[in-house]
């Protein structure tokens, strides 16, 4: 129950999220940053209450990796229509985690998720870019003049990168025989 409060807290926070990464003037820089660490603090303890709690479900994991999905890939959307990083990384992620979703269920039959290792890093590290667009509209970047704007740009084509092997990497899975999922 506690878990799932922590998760849909940062479901709540998609569509300001999505807006302040389109366009800056929609939310102060401060608290995009608060926004943001709302974020990924509920991310990082709704698994681990839902484990210490004995709560932990199939349908728990689903609802909590869908709103992961959800926040980077609309945060990342509105980032690429703001010009902050590719277009095609929010794009491929949707279809990385509908592959995730669907290959889980329908492929290998299983009611949990069945993570990859290199989908589970793309899955944290996907929060990196808005986190880096985050610390550059705070006042200590002032009049940096867009000093993260190429670091933030190369995050985002290595994550397409990432994203792209993470697919060819489940699509051939099932040729290498069967394999334990990592938890």
């Amino acid at each position: 129950m506690i878990a799932n409060l922590l998760t849909t807290i940062r479901l709540l926070l998609v569509v300001p999220a999505t807006l302040a990464f389109a366009r800056s003037e929609f939310m102060s820089p401060l608290l995009l940053a608060t926004v943001l660490t709302v974020a990924i603090a509920t991310d990082y303890f709704d698994g681990i209450v839902a484990r210490s709690r004995n709560t932990a479900s199939p349908r728990g994991q689903l609802f909590d990796h869908t709103t992961d999905f959800l926040f980077v890939t609309c945060g990342l959307g509105g980032a690429a229509l703001a010009g902050q990083v590719t277009p095609a990384l929010p794009c491929l992620i949707v279809v990385a985690f509908s592959q995730y979703v669907l290959d889980s269920h329908f492929f290998y039959r299983e009611k949990r998720l069945r993570m990859s290792f290199l989908g589970r890093w793309n899955g944290i590290l996907y929060f990196v870019p808005l986190v880096m667009i985050g610390l550059s509209r705070l006042d200590m970047f002032e009049g940096e003049n867009g000093m993260l704007t190429t670091p933030i740009l190369l995050v985002s084509y290595v994550l397409l990168l990432s994203t792209a092997a993470s697919i060819v990497d489940r699509a051939i899975a099932p040729l290498r025989g069967p394999r334990r999922s990592p938890a």
